[in-house]
């Protein structure tokens, strides 16, 4: 996608260097940073300077193969690859990615290690590429179906940042929104601000922003009476990890999101590759919910009048706070799964059917 007019994606490998963009800084920097070792990649993970289940399960793969460069050594690669699956708990992405470069790594003489390493981390990122993309021109179909009955802009909410910044390109929320918007349909995009860490004001819009979309930024809160006055026609939220019954794990709020959409008749749908499925697990319960530092709730970053980032307390000194990071939606509110296959109902029926 577009970052001032040049084409970028997310990650990328140049002269045995991990090429990121810190979006710890966006939207006021665009700092392109390089990841050199495998602590490297692990702090990216936790610091959130890469974000997003696809593109965490990147780093991941890209994380293993610079352990490999740094030191071809099987038992420095297995404590590499659990240190990696520990570094964020929820995005089940990141364990995906990690089992399965280790299964193509795991015995292998030093000679080998490398060139497949580097082989199955591409692979991971291209096929991440194709079925952001195919989701979207999945999506487009519903956008295109509101469109024409509308005759009108079609009004979109969605929340957090499932954009191209969370994946490699195209992004899985955002993918259908992109396609609608380079075949000429009209629309419009609300875009929650995504409390503690505005991930929806500081990188959606962004991102919105370079491809020249109509969007506007809400609070976390403005969602429910937008819908209630019609002035939601869809919301598309992205997945960190999604169950085989069809029970969805994302940024928290999603789940209110949900309980409005459904309180007023508007389609609520979840875009994600089958590498966000949880085949394992059915019972939501069993999702590790990761729990964040209180200082990104009593904290706010932003700049100043030197264009220079500063971190500032907004709670009151003695306050304790509790940042949970994710929510889980049920199956029964939400209106269908877009994925690189389909759509779908949310259900075991469902996803069994595209994902036999």
């Amino acid at each position: 996608m577009q970052v001032n007019g040049k084409a970028y994606r997310t990650i990328w490998f140049e002269n045995n260097i991990v090429k990121i963009i810190d979006q710890t800084k966006l939207p006021h920097q665009f700092i392109i940073k390089d990841l050199k070792t495998i602590k490297d990649s692990i702090n990216a993970i936790k610091t959130m300077e890469v974000r997003g289940a696809p593109l965490i399960g990147a780093t991941a793969a890209y994380g293993l193969v610079l352990s490999i460069i740094e030191k071809n050594d099987q038992s420095f690669l297995k404590r590499s690859s659990k240190d990696l699956i520990a570094s964020r708990p929820t995005a089940i992405n990141l364990k995906w990615a990690v089992d399965r470069m280790m299964k193509k790594l795991s015995g292998l003489n030093s000679n080998e290690a490398l060139k497949i390493a580097l082989e199955e981390a591409k692979a991971i990122v291209e096929e991440d590429v194709t079925f952001c993309k195919n989701i979207g021109v999945n999506g487009l179909k519903i956008i295109e179906e509101i469109a024409i009955k509308k005759k009108d802009t079609v009004n979109i909410l969605t929340h957090c940042n499932a954009g191209w910044l969370a994946t490699i390109d195209w992004g899985t929320a955002t993918s259908p929104i992109y396609h609608a918007h380079q075949k000429g349909i009209k629309v419009h995009v609300w875009v929650d601000e995504t409390r503690p860490r505005n991930q929806g004001a500081n990188l959606t819009s962004y991102e919105l922003n370079e491809e020249g979309i109509p969007n506007k930024i809400i609070t976390d809160n403005a969602g429910g009476i937008l819908m209630q006055r019609g002035q939601v026609d869809m919301c598309i939220v992205g997945t960190d990890r999604t169950l085989s019954n069809g029970d969805v794990c994302n940024k928290i709020g999603t789940y209110l999101k949900a309980l409005a959409a459904k309180d007023n008749n508007v389609p609520f749908y979840v875009a994600l590759p089958s590498s966000t499925i949880d085949w394992s697990i059915k019972d939501q319960k069993q999702i590790p919910i990761e729990e964040r530092s209180s200082e990104e709730l009593s904290h706010v970053e932003g700049v100043d009048e030197n264009n220079e980032i500063k971190k500032v307390r907004i709670y009151p000194q003695k306050s304790k706070s509790l940042n949970l990071a994710f929510d889980v939606t049920p199956a029964k509110l939400v209106t269908g799964l877009i994925t690189e296959k389909g759509i779908c109902e949310a259900s075991e029926k469902g996803l069994k059917e595209l994902f036999k």
